[in-house]
């Protein structure tokens, strides 16, 4: 797996440092002890979705199967680790022949999720389990943050088309995981050409007012925009004066000029005046494209306007708010022996706080009701009700250590919108509310 396909610098050999410390002192420990070869299960899960969410979106699951593949400990990571003291040699022995060779399942890539939902479920020995803990919460938690706020976006639009353009709002490799994961929640391009390139979303993009501020005249930028991309290009109209720039900017392309840029002002009243100056102009089929600081608040506030696209940066790339879905990994079962054979048992943390968790290795269905609606998540441990058989959720991922389910990146996207046109219309709704369906469980006697 070339790195560069991970967004990582090219001088990184592997994902094995993505981790937090403790993973190794965990393993290092169990390996004296002789129970890290002990089978086990761990389930990625959120006890709650944010505020006034209603539901969440399963992202990033393509990025984690890469950096599960890719987890490896070179010589040069070995060598970091020995020399902070960090694992003993025996632990760097083990290390050095690390592969997953487990399996993992979970909810597709696009799916929603709600509290309690087994997102993804890892199988194997404890060793090798616990060591990804923390790159597998880390692609997630960040992912499906972005791309639940891209859902609640791409829903206000209302099927006009949103451009992801939050490159310049943080980190250069998260920039391209969150324009992977807006895509997935319904964004159709993106102007960040790394994400284009690693993941083969649409990339688009013209100039900012520093092309305009350039030049003599605006008309003399619009010249120079026009004669390099063509009478169909978009023109940024909001540098000096609005009206005079529409003006302008149709007298040099013509009635064929594709769009103009909108970035600042009530963007409702000046769409408006845009639209009827660029219909009085015979540019009829110009499109209007808003910016500036949207989110999807701002977003159905403009659902009246003339507005054709919008551009959306620093609220999408900072979740809208909501960063992180709080995601957490813990084992749920585990064996009673490190032989293969030998039985599963629940295990679970039990404390206050809110932060209790509920053993077994889980199951999870969503129930609908007779509309074909859905009514329920409904989240098990041991035998599926008969009536939920054919409704489960998790599918299988890694079998064995080895990939199963790489899919192309129109898939998730294509099944997020199955999905949340699945929910019940409350889904859409931007006030702040519990989630949309709830979170039923049913209690099995067994751990496997």
């Amino acid at each position: 797996m070339n790195t560069a396909d991970l967004g990582l610098p090219v001088d990184v050999p592997s994902t094995a440092l993505f981790t937090d410390q403790y993973e190794l002192t965990m393993l290092q420990a169990a390996l004296r002890a002789g129970t890290a070869e002990r089978r086990s299960v761990f389930e990625v899960f959120t006890r709650r979705l944010p505020n006034g969410r209603r539901y969440g979106v399963v992202a990033g699951t393509g990025r984690v199967l890469d950096a599960v593949e890719n987890f490896r400990f070179d010589e040069g990571v070995l060598g970091f680790l020995r020399e902070r003291k960090i694992v003993d040699e025996q632990t760097s022995k083990w290390l050095a022949d690390y592969r997953f060779s487990g399996d993992i399942w979970g909810y597709p890539e696009g799916e929603v999720y709600f509290p309690g939902s087994p997102i993804i479920r890892v199988e194997g020995t404890f060793a090798e389990c616990v060591l990804l803990e923390t790159v597998i919460l880390s692609i997630l938690n960040h992912d499906s943050a972005i791309a639940a706020a891209a859902s609640r976006m791409t829903s206000a639009a209302g099927g006009r088309p949103l451009i992801e353009m939050g490159a310049r709002r943080t980190h250069e490799l998260a920039a391209v995981a969150a324009s992977r994961a807006a895509y997935v929640g319904g964004f159709a391009t993106t102007s960040d050409l790394a994400a284009g390139f690693r993941y083969g979303i649409p990339t688009v993009g013209t100039s900012a007012h520093a092309f305009t501020l350039l030049h003599d005249s605006e008309r003399d930028a619009f010249q120079a925009q026009v004669a390099t991309l063509g009478r169909g290009t978009t023109l940024l109209v909001d540098t000096y004066d609005v009206a005079e720039a529409v003006r302008t900017a149709v007298e040099v392309a013509g009635p064929e000029l594709g769009a103009v840029r909108i970035d600042s002002g009530d963007l409702l009243l000046v769409a408006h005046r845009v639209r009827q100056q660029l219909d009085e102009l015979g540019a009829t089929a110009t499109k209007i494209v808003v910016t500036s600081d949207l989110d999807e608040y701002a977003i159905a506030s403009l659902a009246a306007a003339p507005v054709d696209a919008y551009g959306v940066g620093t609220q999408l790339v900072t979740g809208s708010g909501h960063p992180t879905c709080s995601m957490v990994y813990k084992l749920v079962a585990r064996a009673e022996s490190a032989d293969p054979a030998a039985p599963l048992v629940p295990v679970a943390k039990k404390a206050s706080g809110g932060k209790t968790s509920i053993g077994g290795r889980k199951w999870a269905a969503r129930r609908l009701d007779e509309e074909g609606v859905a009514e329920a998540e409904v989240i098990g441990t041991g035998p599926v009700p008969t009536e939920l058989a054919d409704r489960q959720l998790l599918v299988q991922l890694v079998k064995g250590g080895e990939v199963v389910a790489r899919e192309p990146l129109d898939v998730p996207r294509e099944r997020h919108i199955a999905a949340r046109a699945n929910l019940p219309l409350s889904a859409t709704q931007l006030s702040r509310g519990e989630p949309v369906i709830p979170t039923e469980y049913v209690q099995g006697r067994s751990g496997s």
